[in-house]
């Protein structure tokens, strides 16, 4: 960069320095959205229809690029990649409310046939296995669509999917199919868990700390966890 004499060259140094700052500054928040965008996102877990594979408070990486490229606007498929397969625990627009992320598990993909018999889940007429995570309510079998459901045929291009706390999560059993193309991605890895009461950033986790450290320390050890 050349510096000159008098105010003017002053101006024209500053002026320099500024814009090559605006680049950096620019170019990172470019970078920033594309990854966020294509490759890799944060989320925080809201609720507790995935304990205990994910506790409210949890928050967890997302590989966007697991299942192809889409048009983050109109979710077409830009660049083809390996769909959605059973077990897999997935990030995707709630077809209820296109405003709202959900995150399940998938159980059955295109063509399965899903049912649900006093709580137990069968895919294809053999029991699904359960990961360690999945949790049931002890008690009778009460709720219809909950505890007894189908069978169902996934159809072509969707995907049927449910809570790891099976009795306490809406899901495919209550509001239907999850389109495929409507899948942001997978989850892959806990980064962070601290739940947020008060729903201030950073804040509500240390008020949660303050009132529940022994909890808060039980925690750590799920920092770095795949989810599986």
């Amino acid at each position: 960069m050349a510096f000159f004499r008098g105010k003017s060259g002053q101006w024209s140094a500053a002026g320099g320095v500024f814009w090559e700052y605006a680049q950096a500054i620019l170019i990172a928040l470019v970078l920033a959205l594309f990854i966020r965008t294509f490759v890799i996102q944060a989320f925080q877990i809201p609720s507790g229809s995935m304990e205990r594979t994910l506790l409210v408070g949890d928050h967890i990486l997302v590989n966007k690029f697991a299942y192809g490229v889409r048009n983050p606007f109109t979710r077409a498929t830009w660049i083809p990649g390996h769909p959605p397969q059973r077990g897999d625990v997935i990030v995707f627009v709630y077809p209820l409310d296109r405003d709202k992320d959900y995150i399940k598990r998938v159980i059955g993909v295109p063509g399965d046939r899903v049912q649900v018999i006093n709580k137990r889940v069968y895919v294809n007429g053999a029991p699904f296995p359960d990961p360690p995570g999945v949790q049931y309510d002890e008690g009778p079998v009460l709720a219809p669509r909950r505890d007894n459901f189908g069978p169902v045929v996934v159809p072509e291009g969707h995907l049927f999917v449910m809570g790891d706390n099976r009795d306490h999560s809406a899901d495919s059993r209550f509001w239907g199919f999850v389109p495929i193309r409507d899948v942001l991605g997978k989850a892959v890895l806990i980064y962070w868990s601290c739940p947020n009461p008060t729903g201030v950033p950073v804040l509500g986790c240390f008020a949660y700390m303050a009132h529940n450290w022994d909890d808060f320390v039980s925690r750590l050890h799920r920092i770095g966890d795949r989810i599986r």
